[in-house]
């Protein structure tokens, strides 16, 4: 090899490549914008799920949900980075049946009464504003008992299990679970209410300026997801944030707009907005609201990687 073209040629052709003349740089001064900030609107979805109520069964789909899926070219199914968000229903008389996966699972309910999911065999009530946790390899099914359909939000941190390829699903054998007992409160079902006192305990406005008023539910909530409730009065504009942590807004009442980036989204009850890692972003209130934020925080903090600029 006499040349930096012999000595090239060599190398690629045994799949490695120079640390000298790297053809894309592997490190860089901060975090770059790859996914994109996103909003879906409550007000879209719910017609298409109603729809689907009537089309797609539960024998033909076992979770009748519509992934958000970011739209950053050549990206097929995650809303940020590390976790992915879906609307989900269930109509009265419906059975979802019983399976567990590795990915850490979560509901934000948005409306309807009635519907219950099984954790484990154990069973409760989903209510609107409740959070309520399926966490990983744990057994879980739902079925709406009421008179109505029931509409909720889904996150969970698949995207981060496809990064890192511990990917494991199950079917129940028996189809359903068997109930164990039914309970009225339970570790894994964070009750409006709750949250409501909760905030209402609060004696100042967290550091930061994020909202006026914000909790956490759990301390994290799963080993993986973190998810905060925030309270804003109308008129209220929070300081401008960013955080290396990738986060899905869901707006459980009242209206206003985000700026994240350059781009401005108006929103309202039931609306979801993607604020990807490391994207400036600011709320302004017009209607008093609360927002339930779901982030990977837990797993920026663990591995030392978790900033926040105000």
């Amino acid at each position: 090899m006499k040349t930096l073209d012999d000595l090239y040629a060599a190398i690629d052709g045994l799949s490695m490549e120079g640390g000298w003349h790297r053809k894309q740089p592997s490190l860089w001064p901060e975090p770059r914008a790859n996914f994109v900030p996103a909003q879906w609107r409550y007000a879209d979805v719910k017609p298409i799920l109603e729809a689907a109520g009537h089309l797609v069964d539960h024998e033909l789909a076992e979770r009748r949900n519509l992934t958000l899926t970011n739209p950053l070219v050549g990206n097929w199914y995650a809303t940020v980075r590390t976790l992915v968000a879906a609307y989900q229903s269930i109509k009265p008389g419906e059975h979802a049946l019983s399976h567990r996966h590795t990915p850490n699972a979560l509901r934000i309910i948005i409306e309807g009464r009635g519907t219950y999911t099984v954790v484990n065999g154990t069973r409760v009530e989903m209510r609107p504003g409740d959070v309520l946790l399926t966490p990983s390899w744990c057994w879980h099914s739902h079925e709406a008992v009421g008179p109505d359909e029931c509409f909720w939000v889904d996150v969970l941190d698949v995207p981060l299990v496809h990064l890192l390829e511990p990917m494991f699903f199950e079917r129940h054998p028996d189809r359903f679970e068997p109930v164990r007992e039914n309970v009225e409160a339970s570790p894994l079902a964070f009750r409006w209410e709750d949250s409501l006192q909760g905030l209402d305990a609060q004696a100042s406005a967290p550091a930061g300026g994020a909202a006026e008023r914000e909790i956490e539910l759990g301390s994290p909530a799963m080993k993986t997801v973190a998810i905060h409730v925030q309270r804003m009065g109308a008129g209220f504009t929070s300081a401008p944030q960013r955080t290396t942590a990738n986060a899905v807004f869901t707006v459980i009442e009242g209206a206003g707009s985000t700026r994240i980036g350059d781009k401005d989204f108006a929103w309202q009850r039931g609306d979801v907005l993607a604020i990807p890692g490391w994207q400036p972003y600011q709320h302004r209130v017009t209607q008093a609201a609360h927002l339930v934020r779901v982030s990977d925080e837990p797993v920026m903090r663990a591995f030392d990687w978790l900033r926040h600029v105000d």
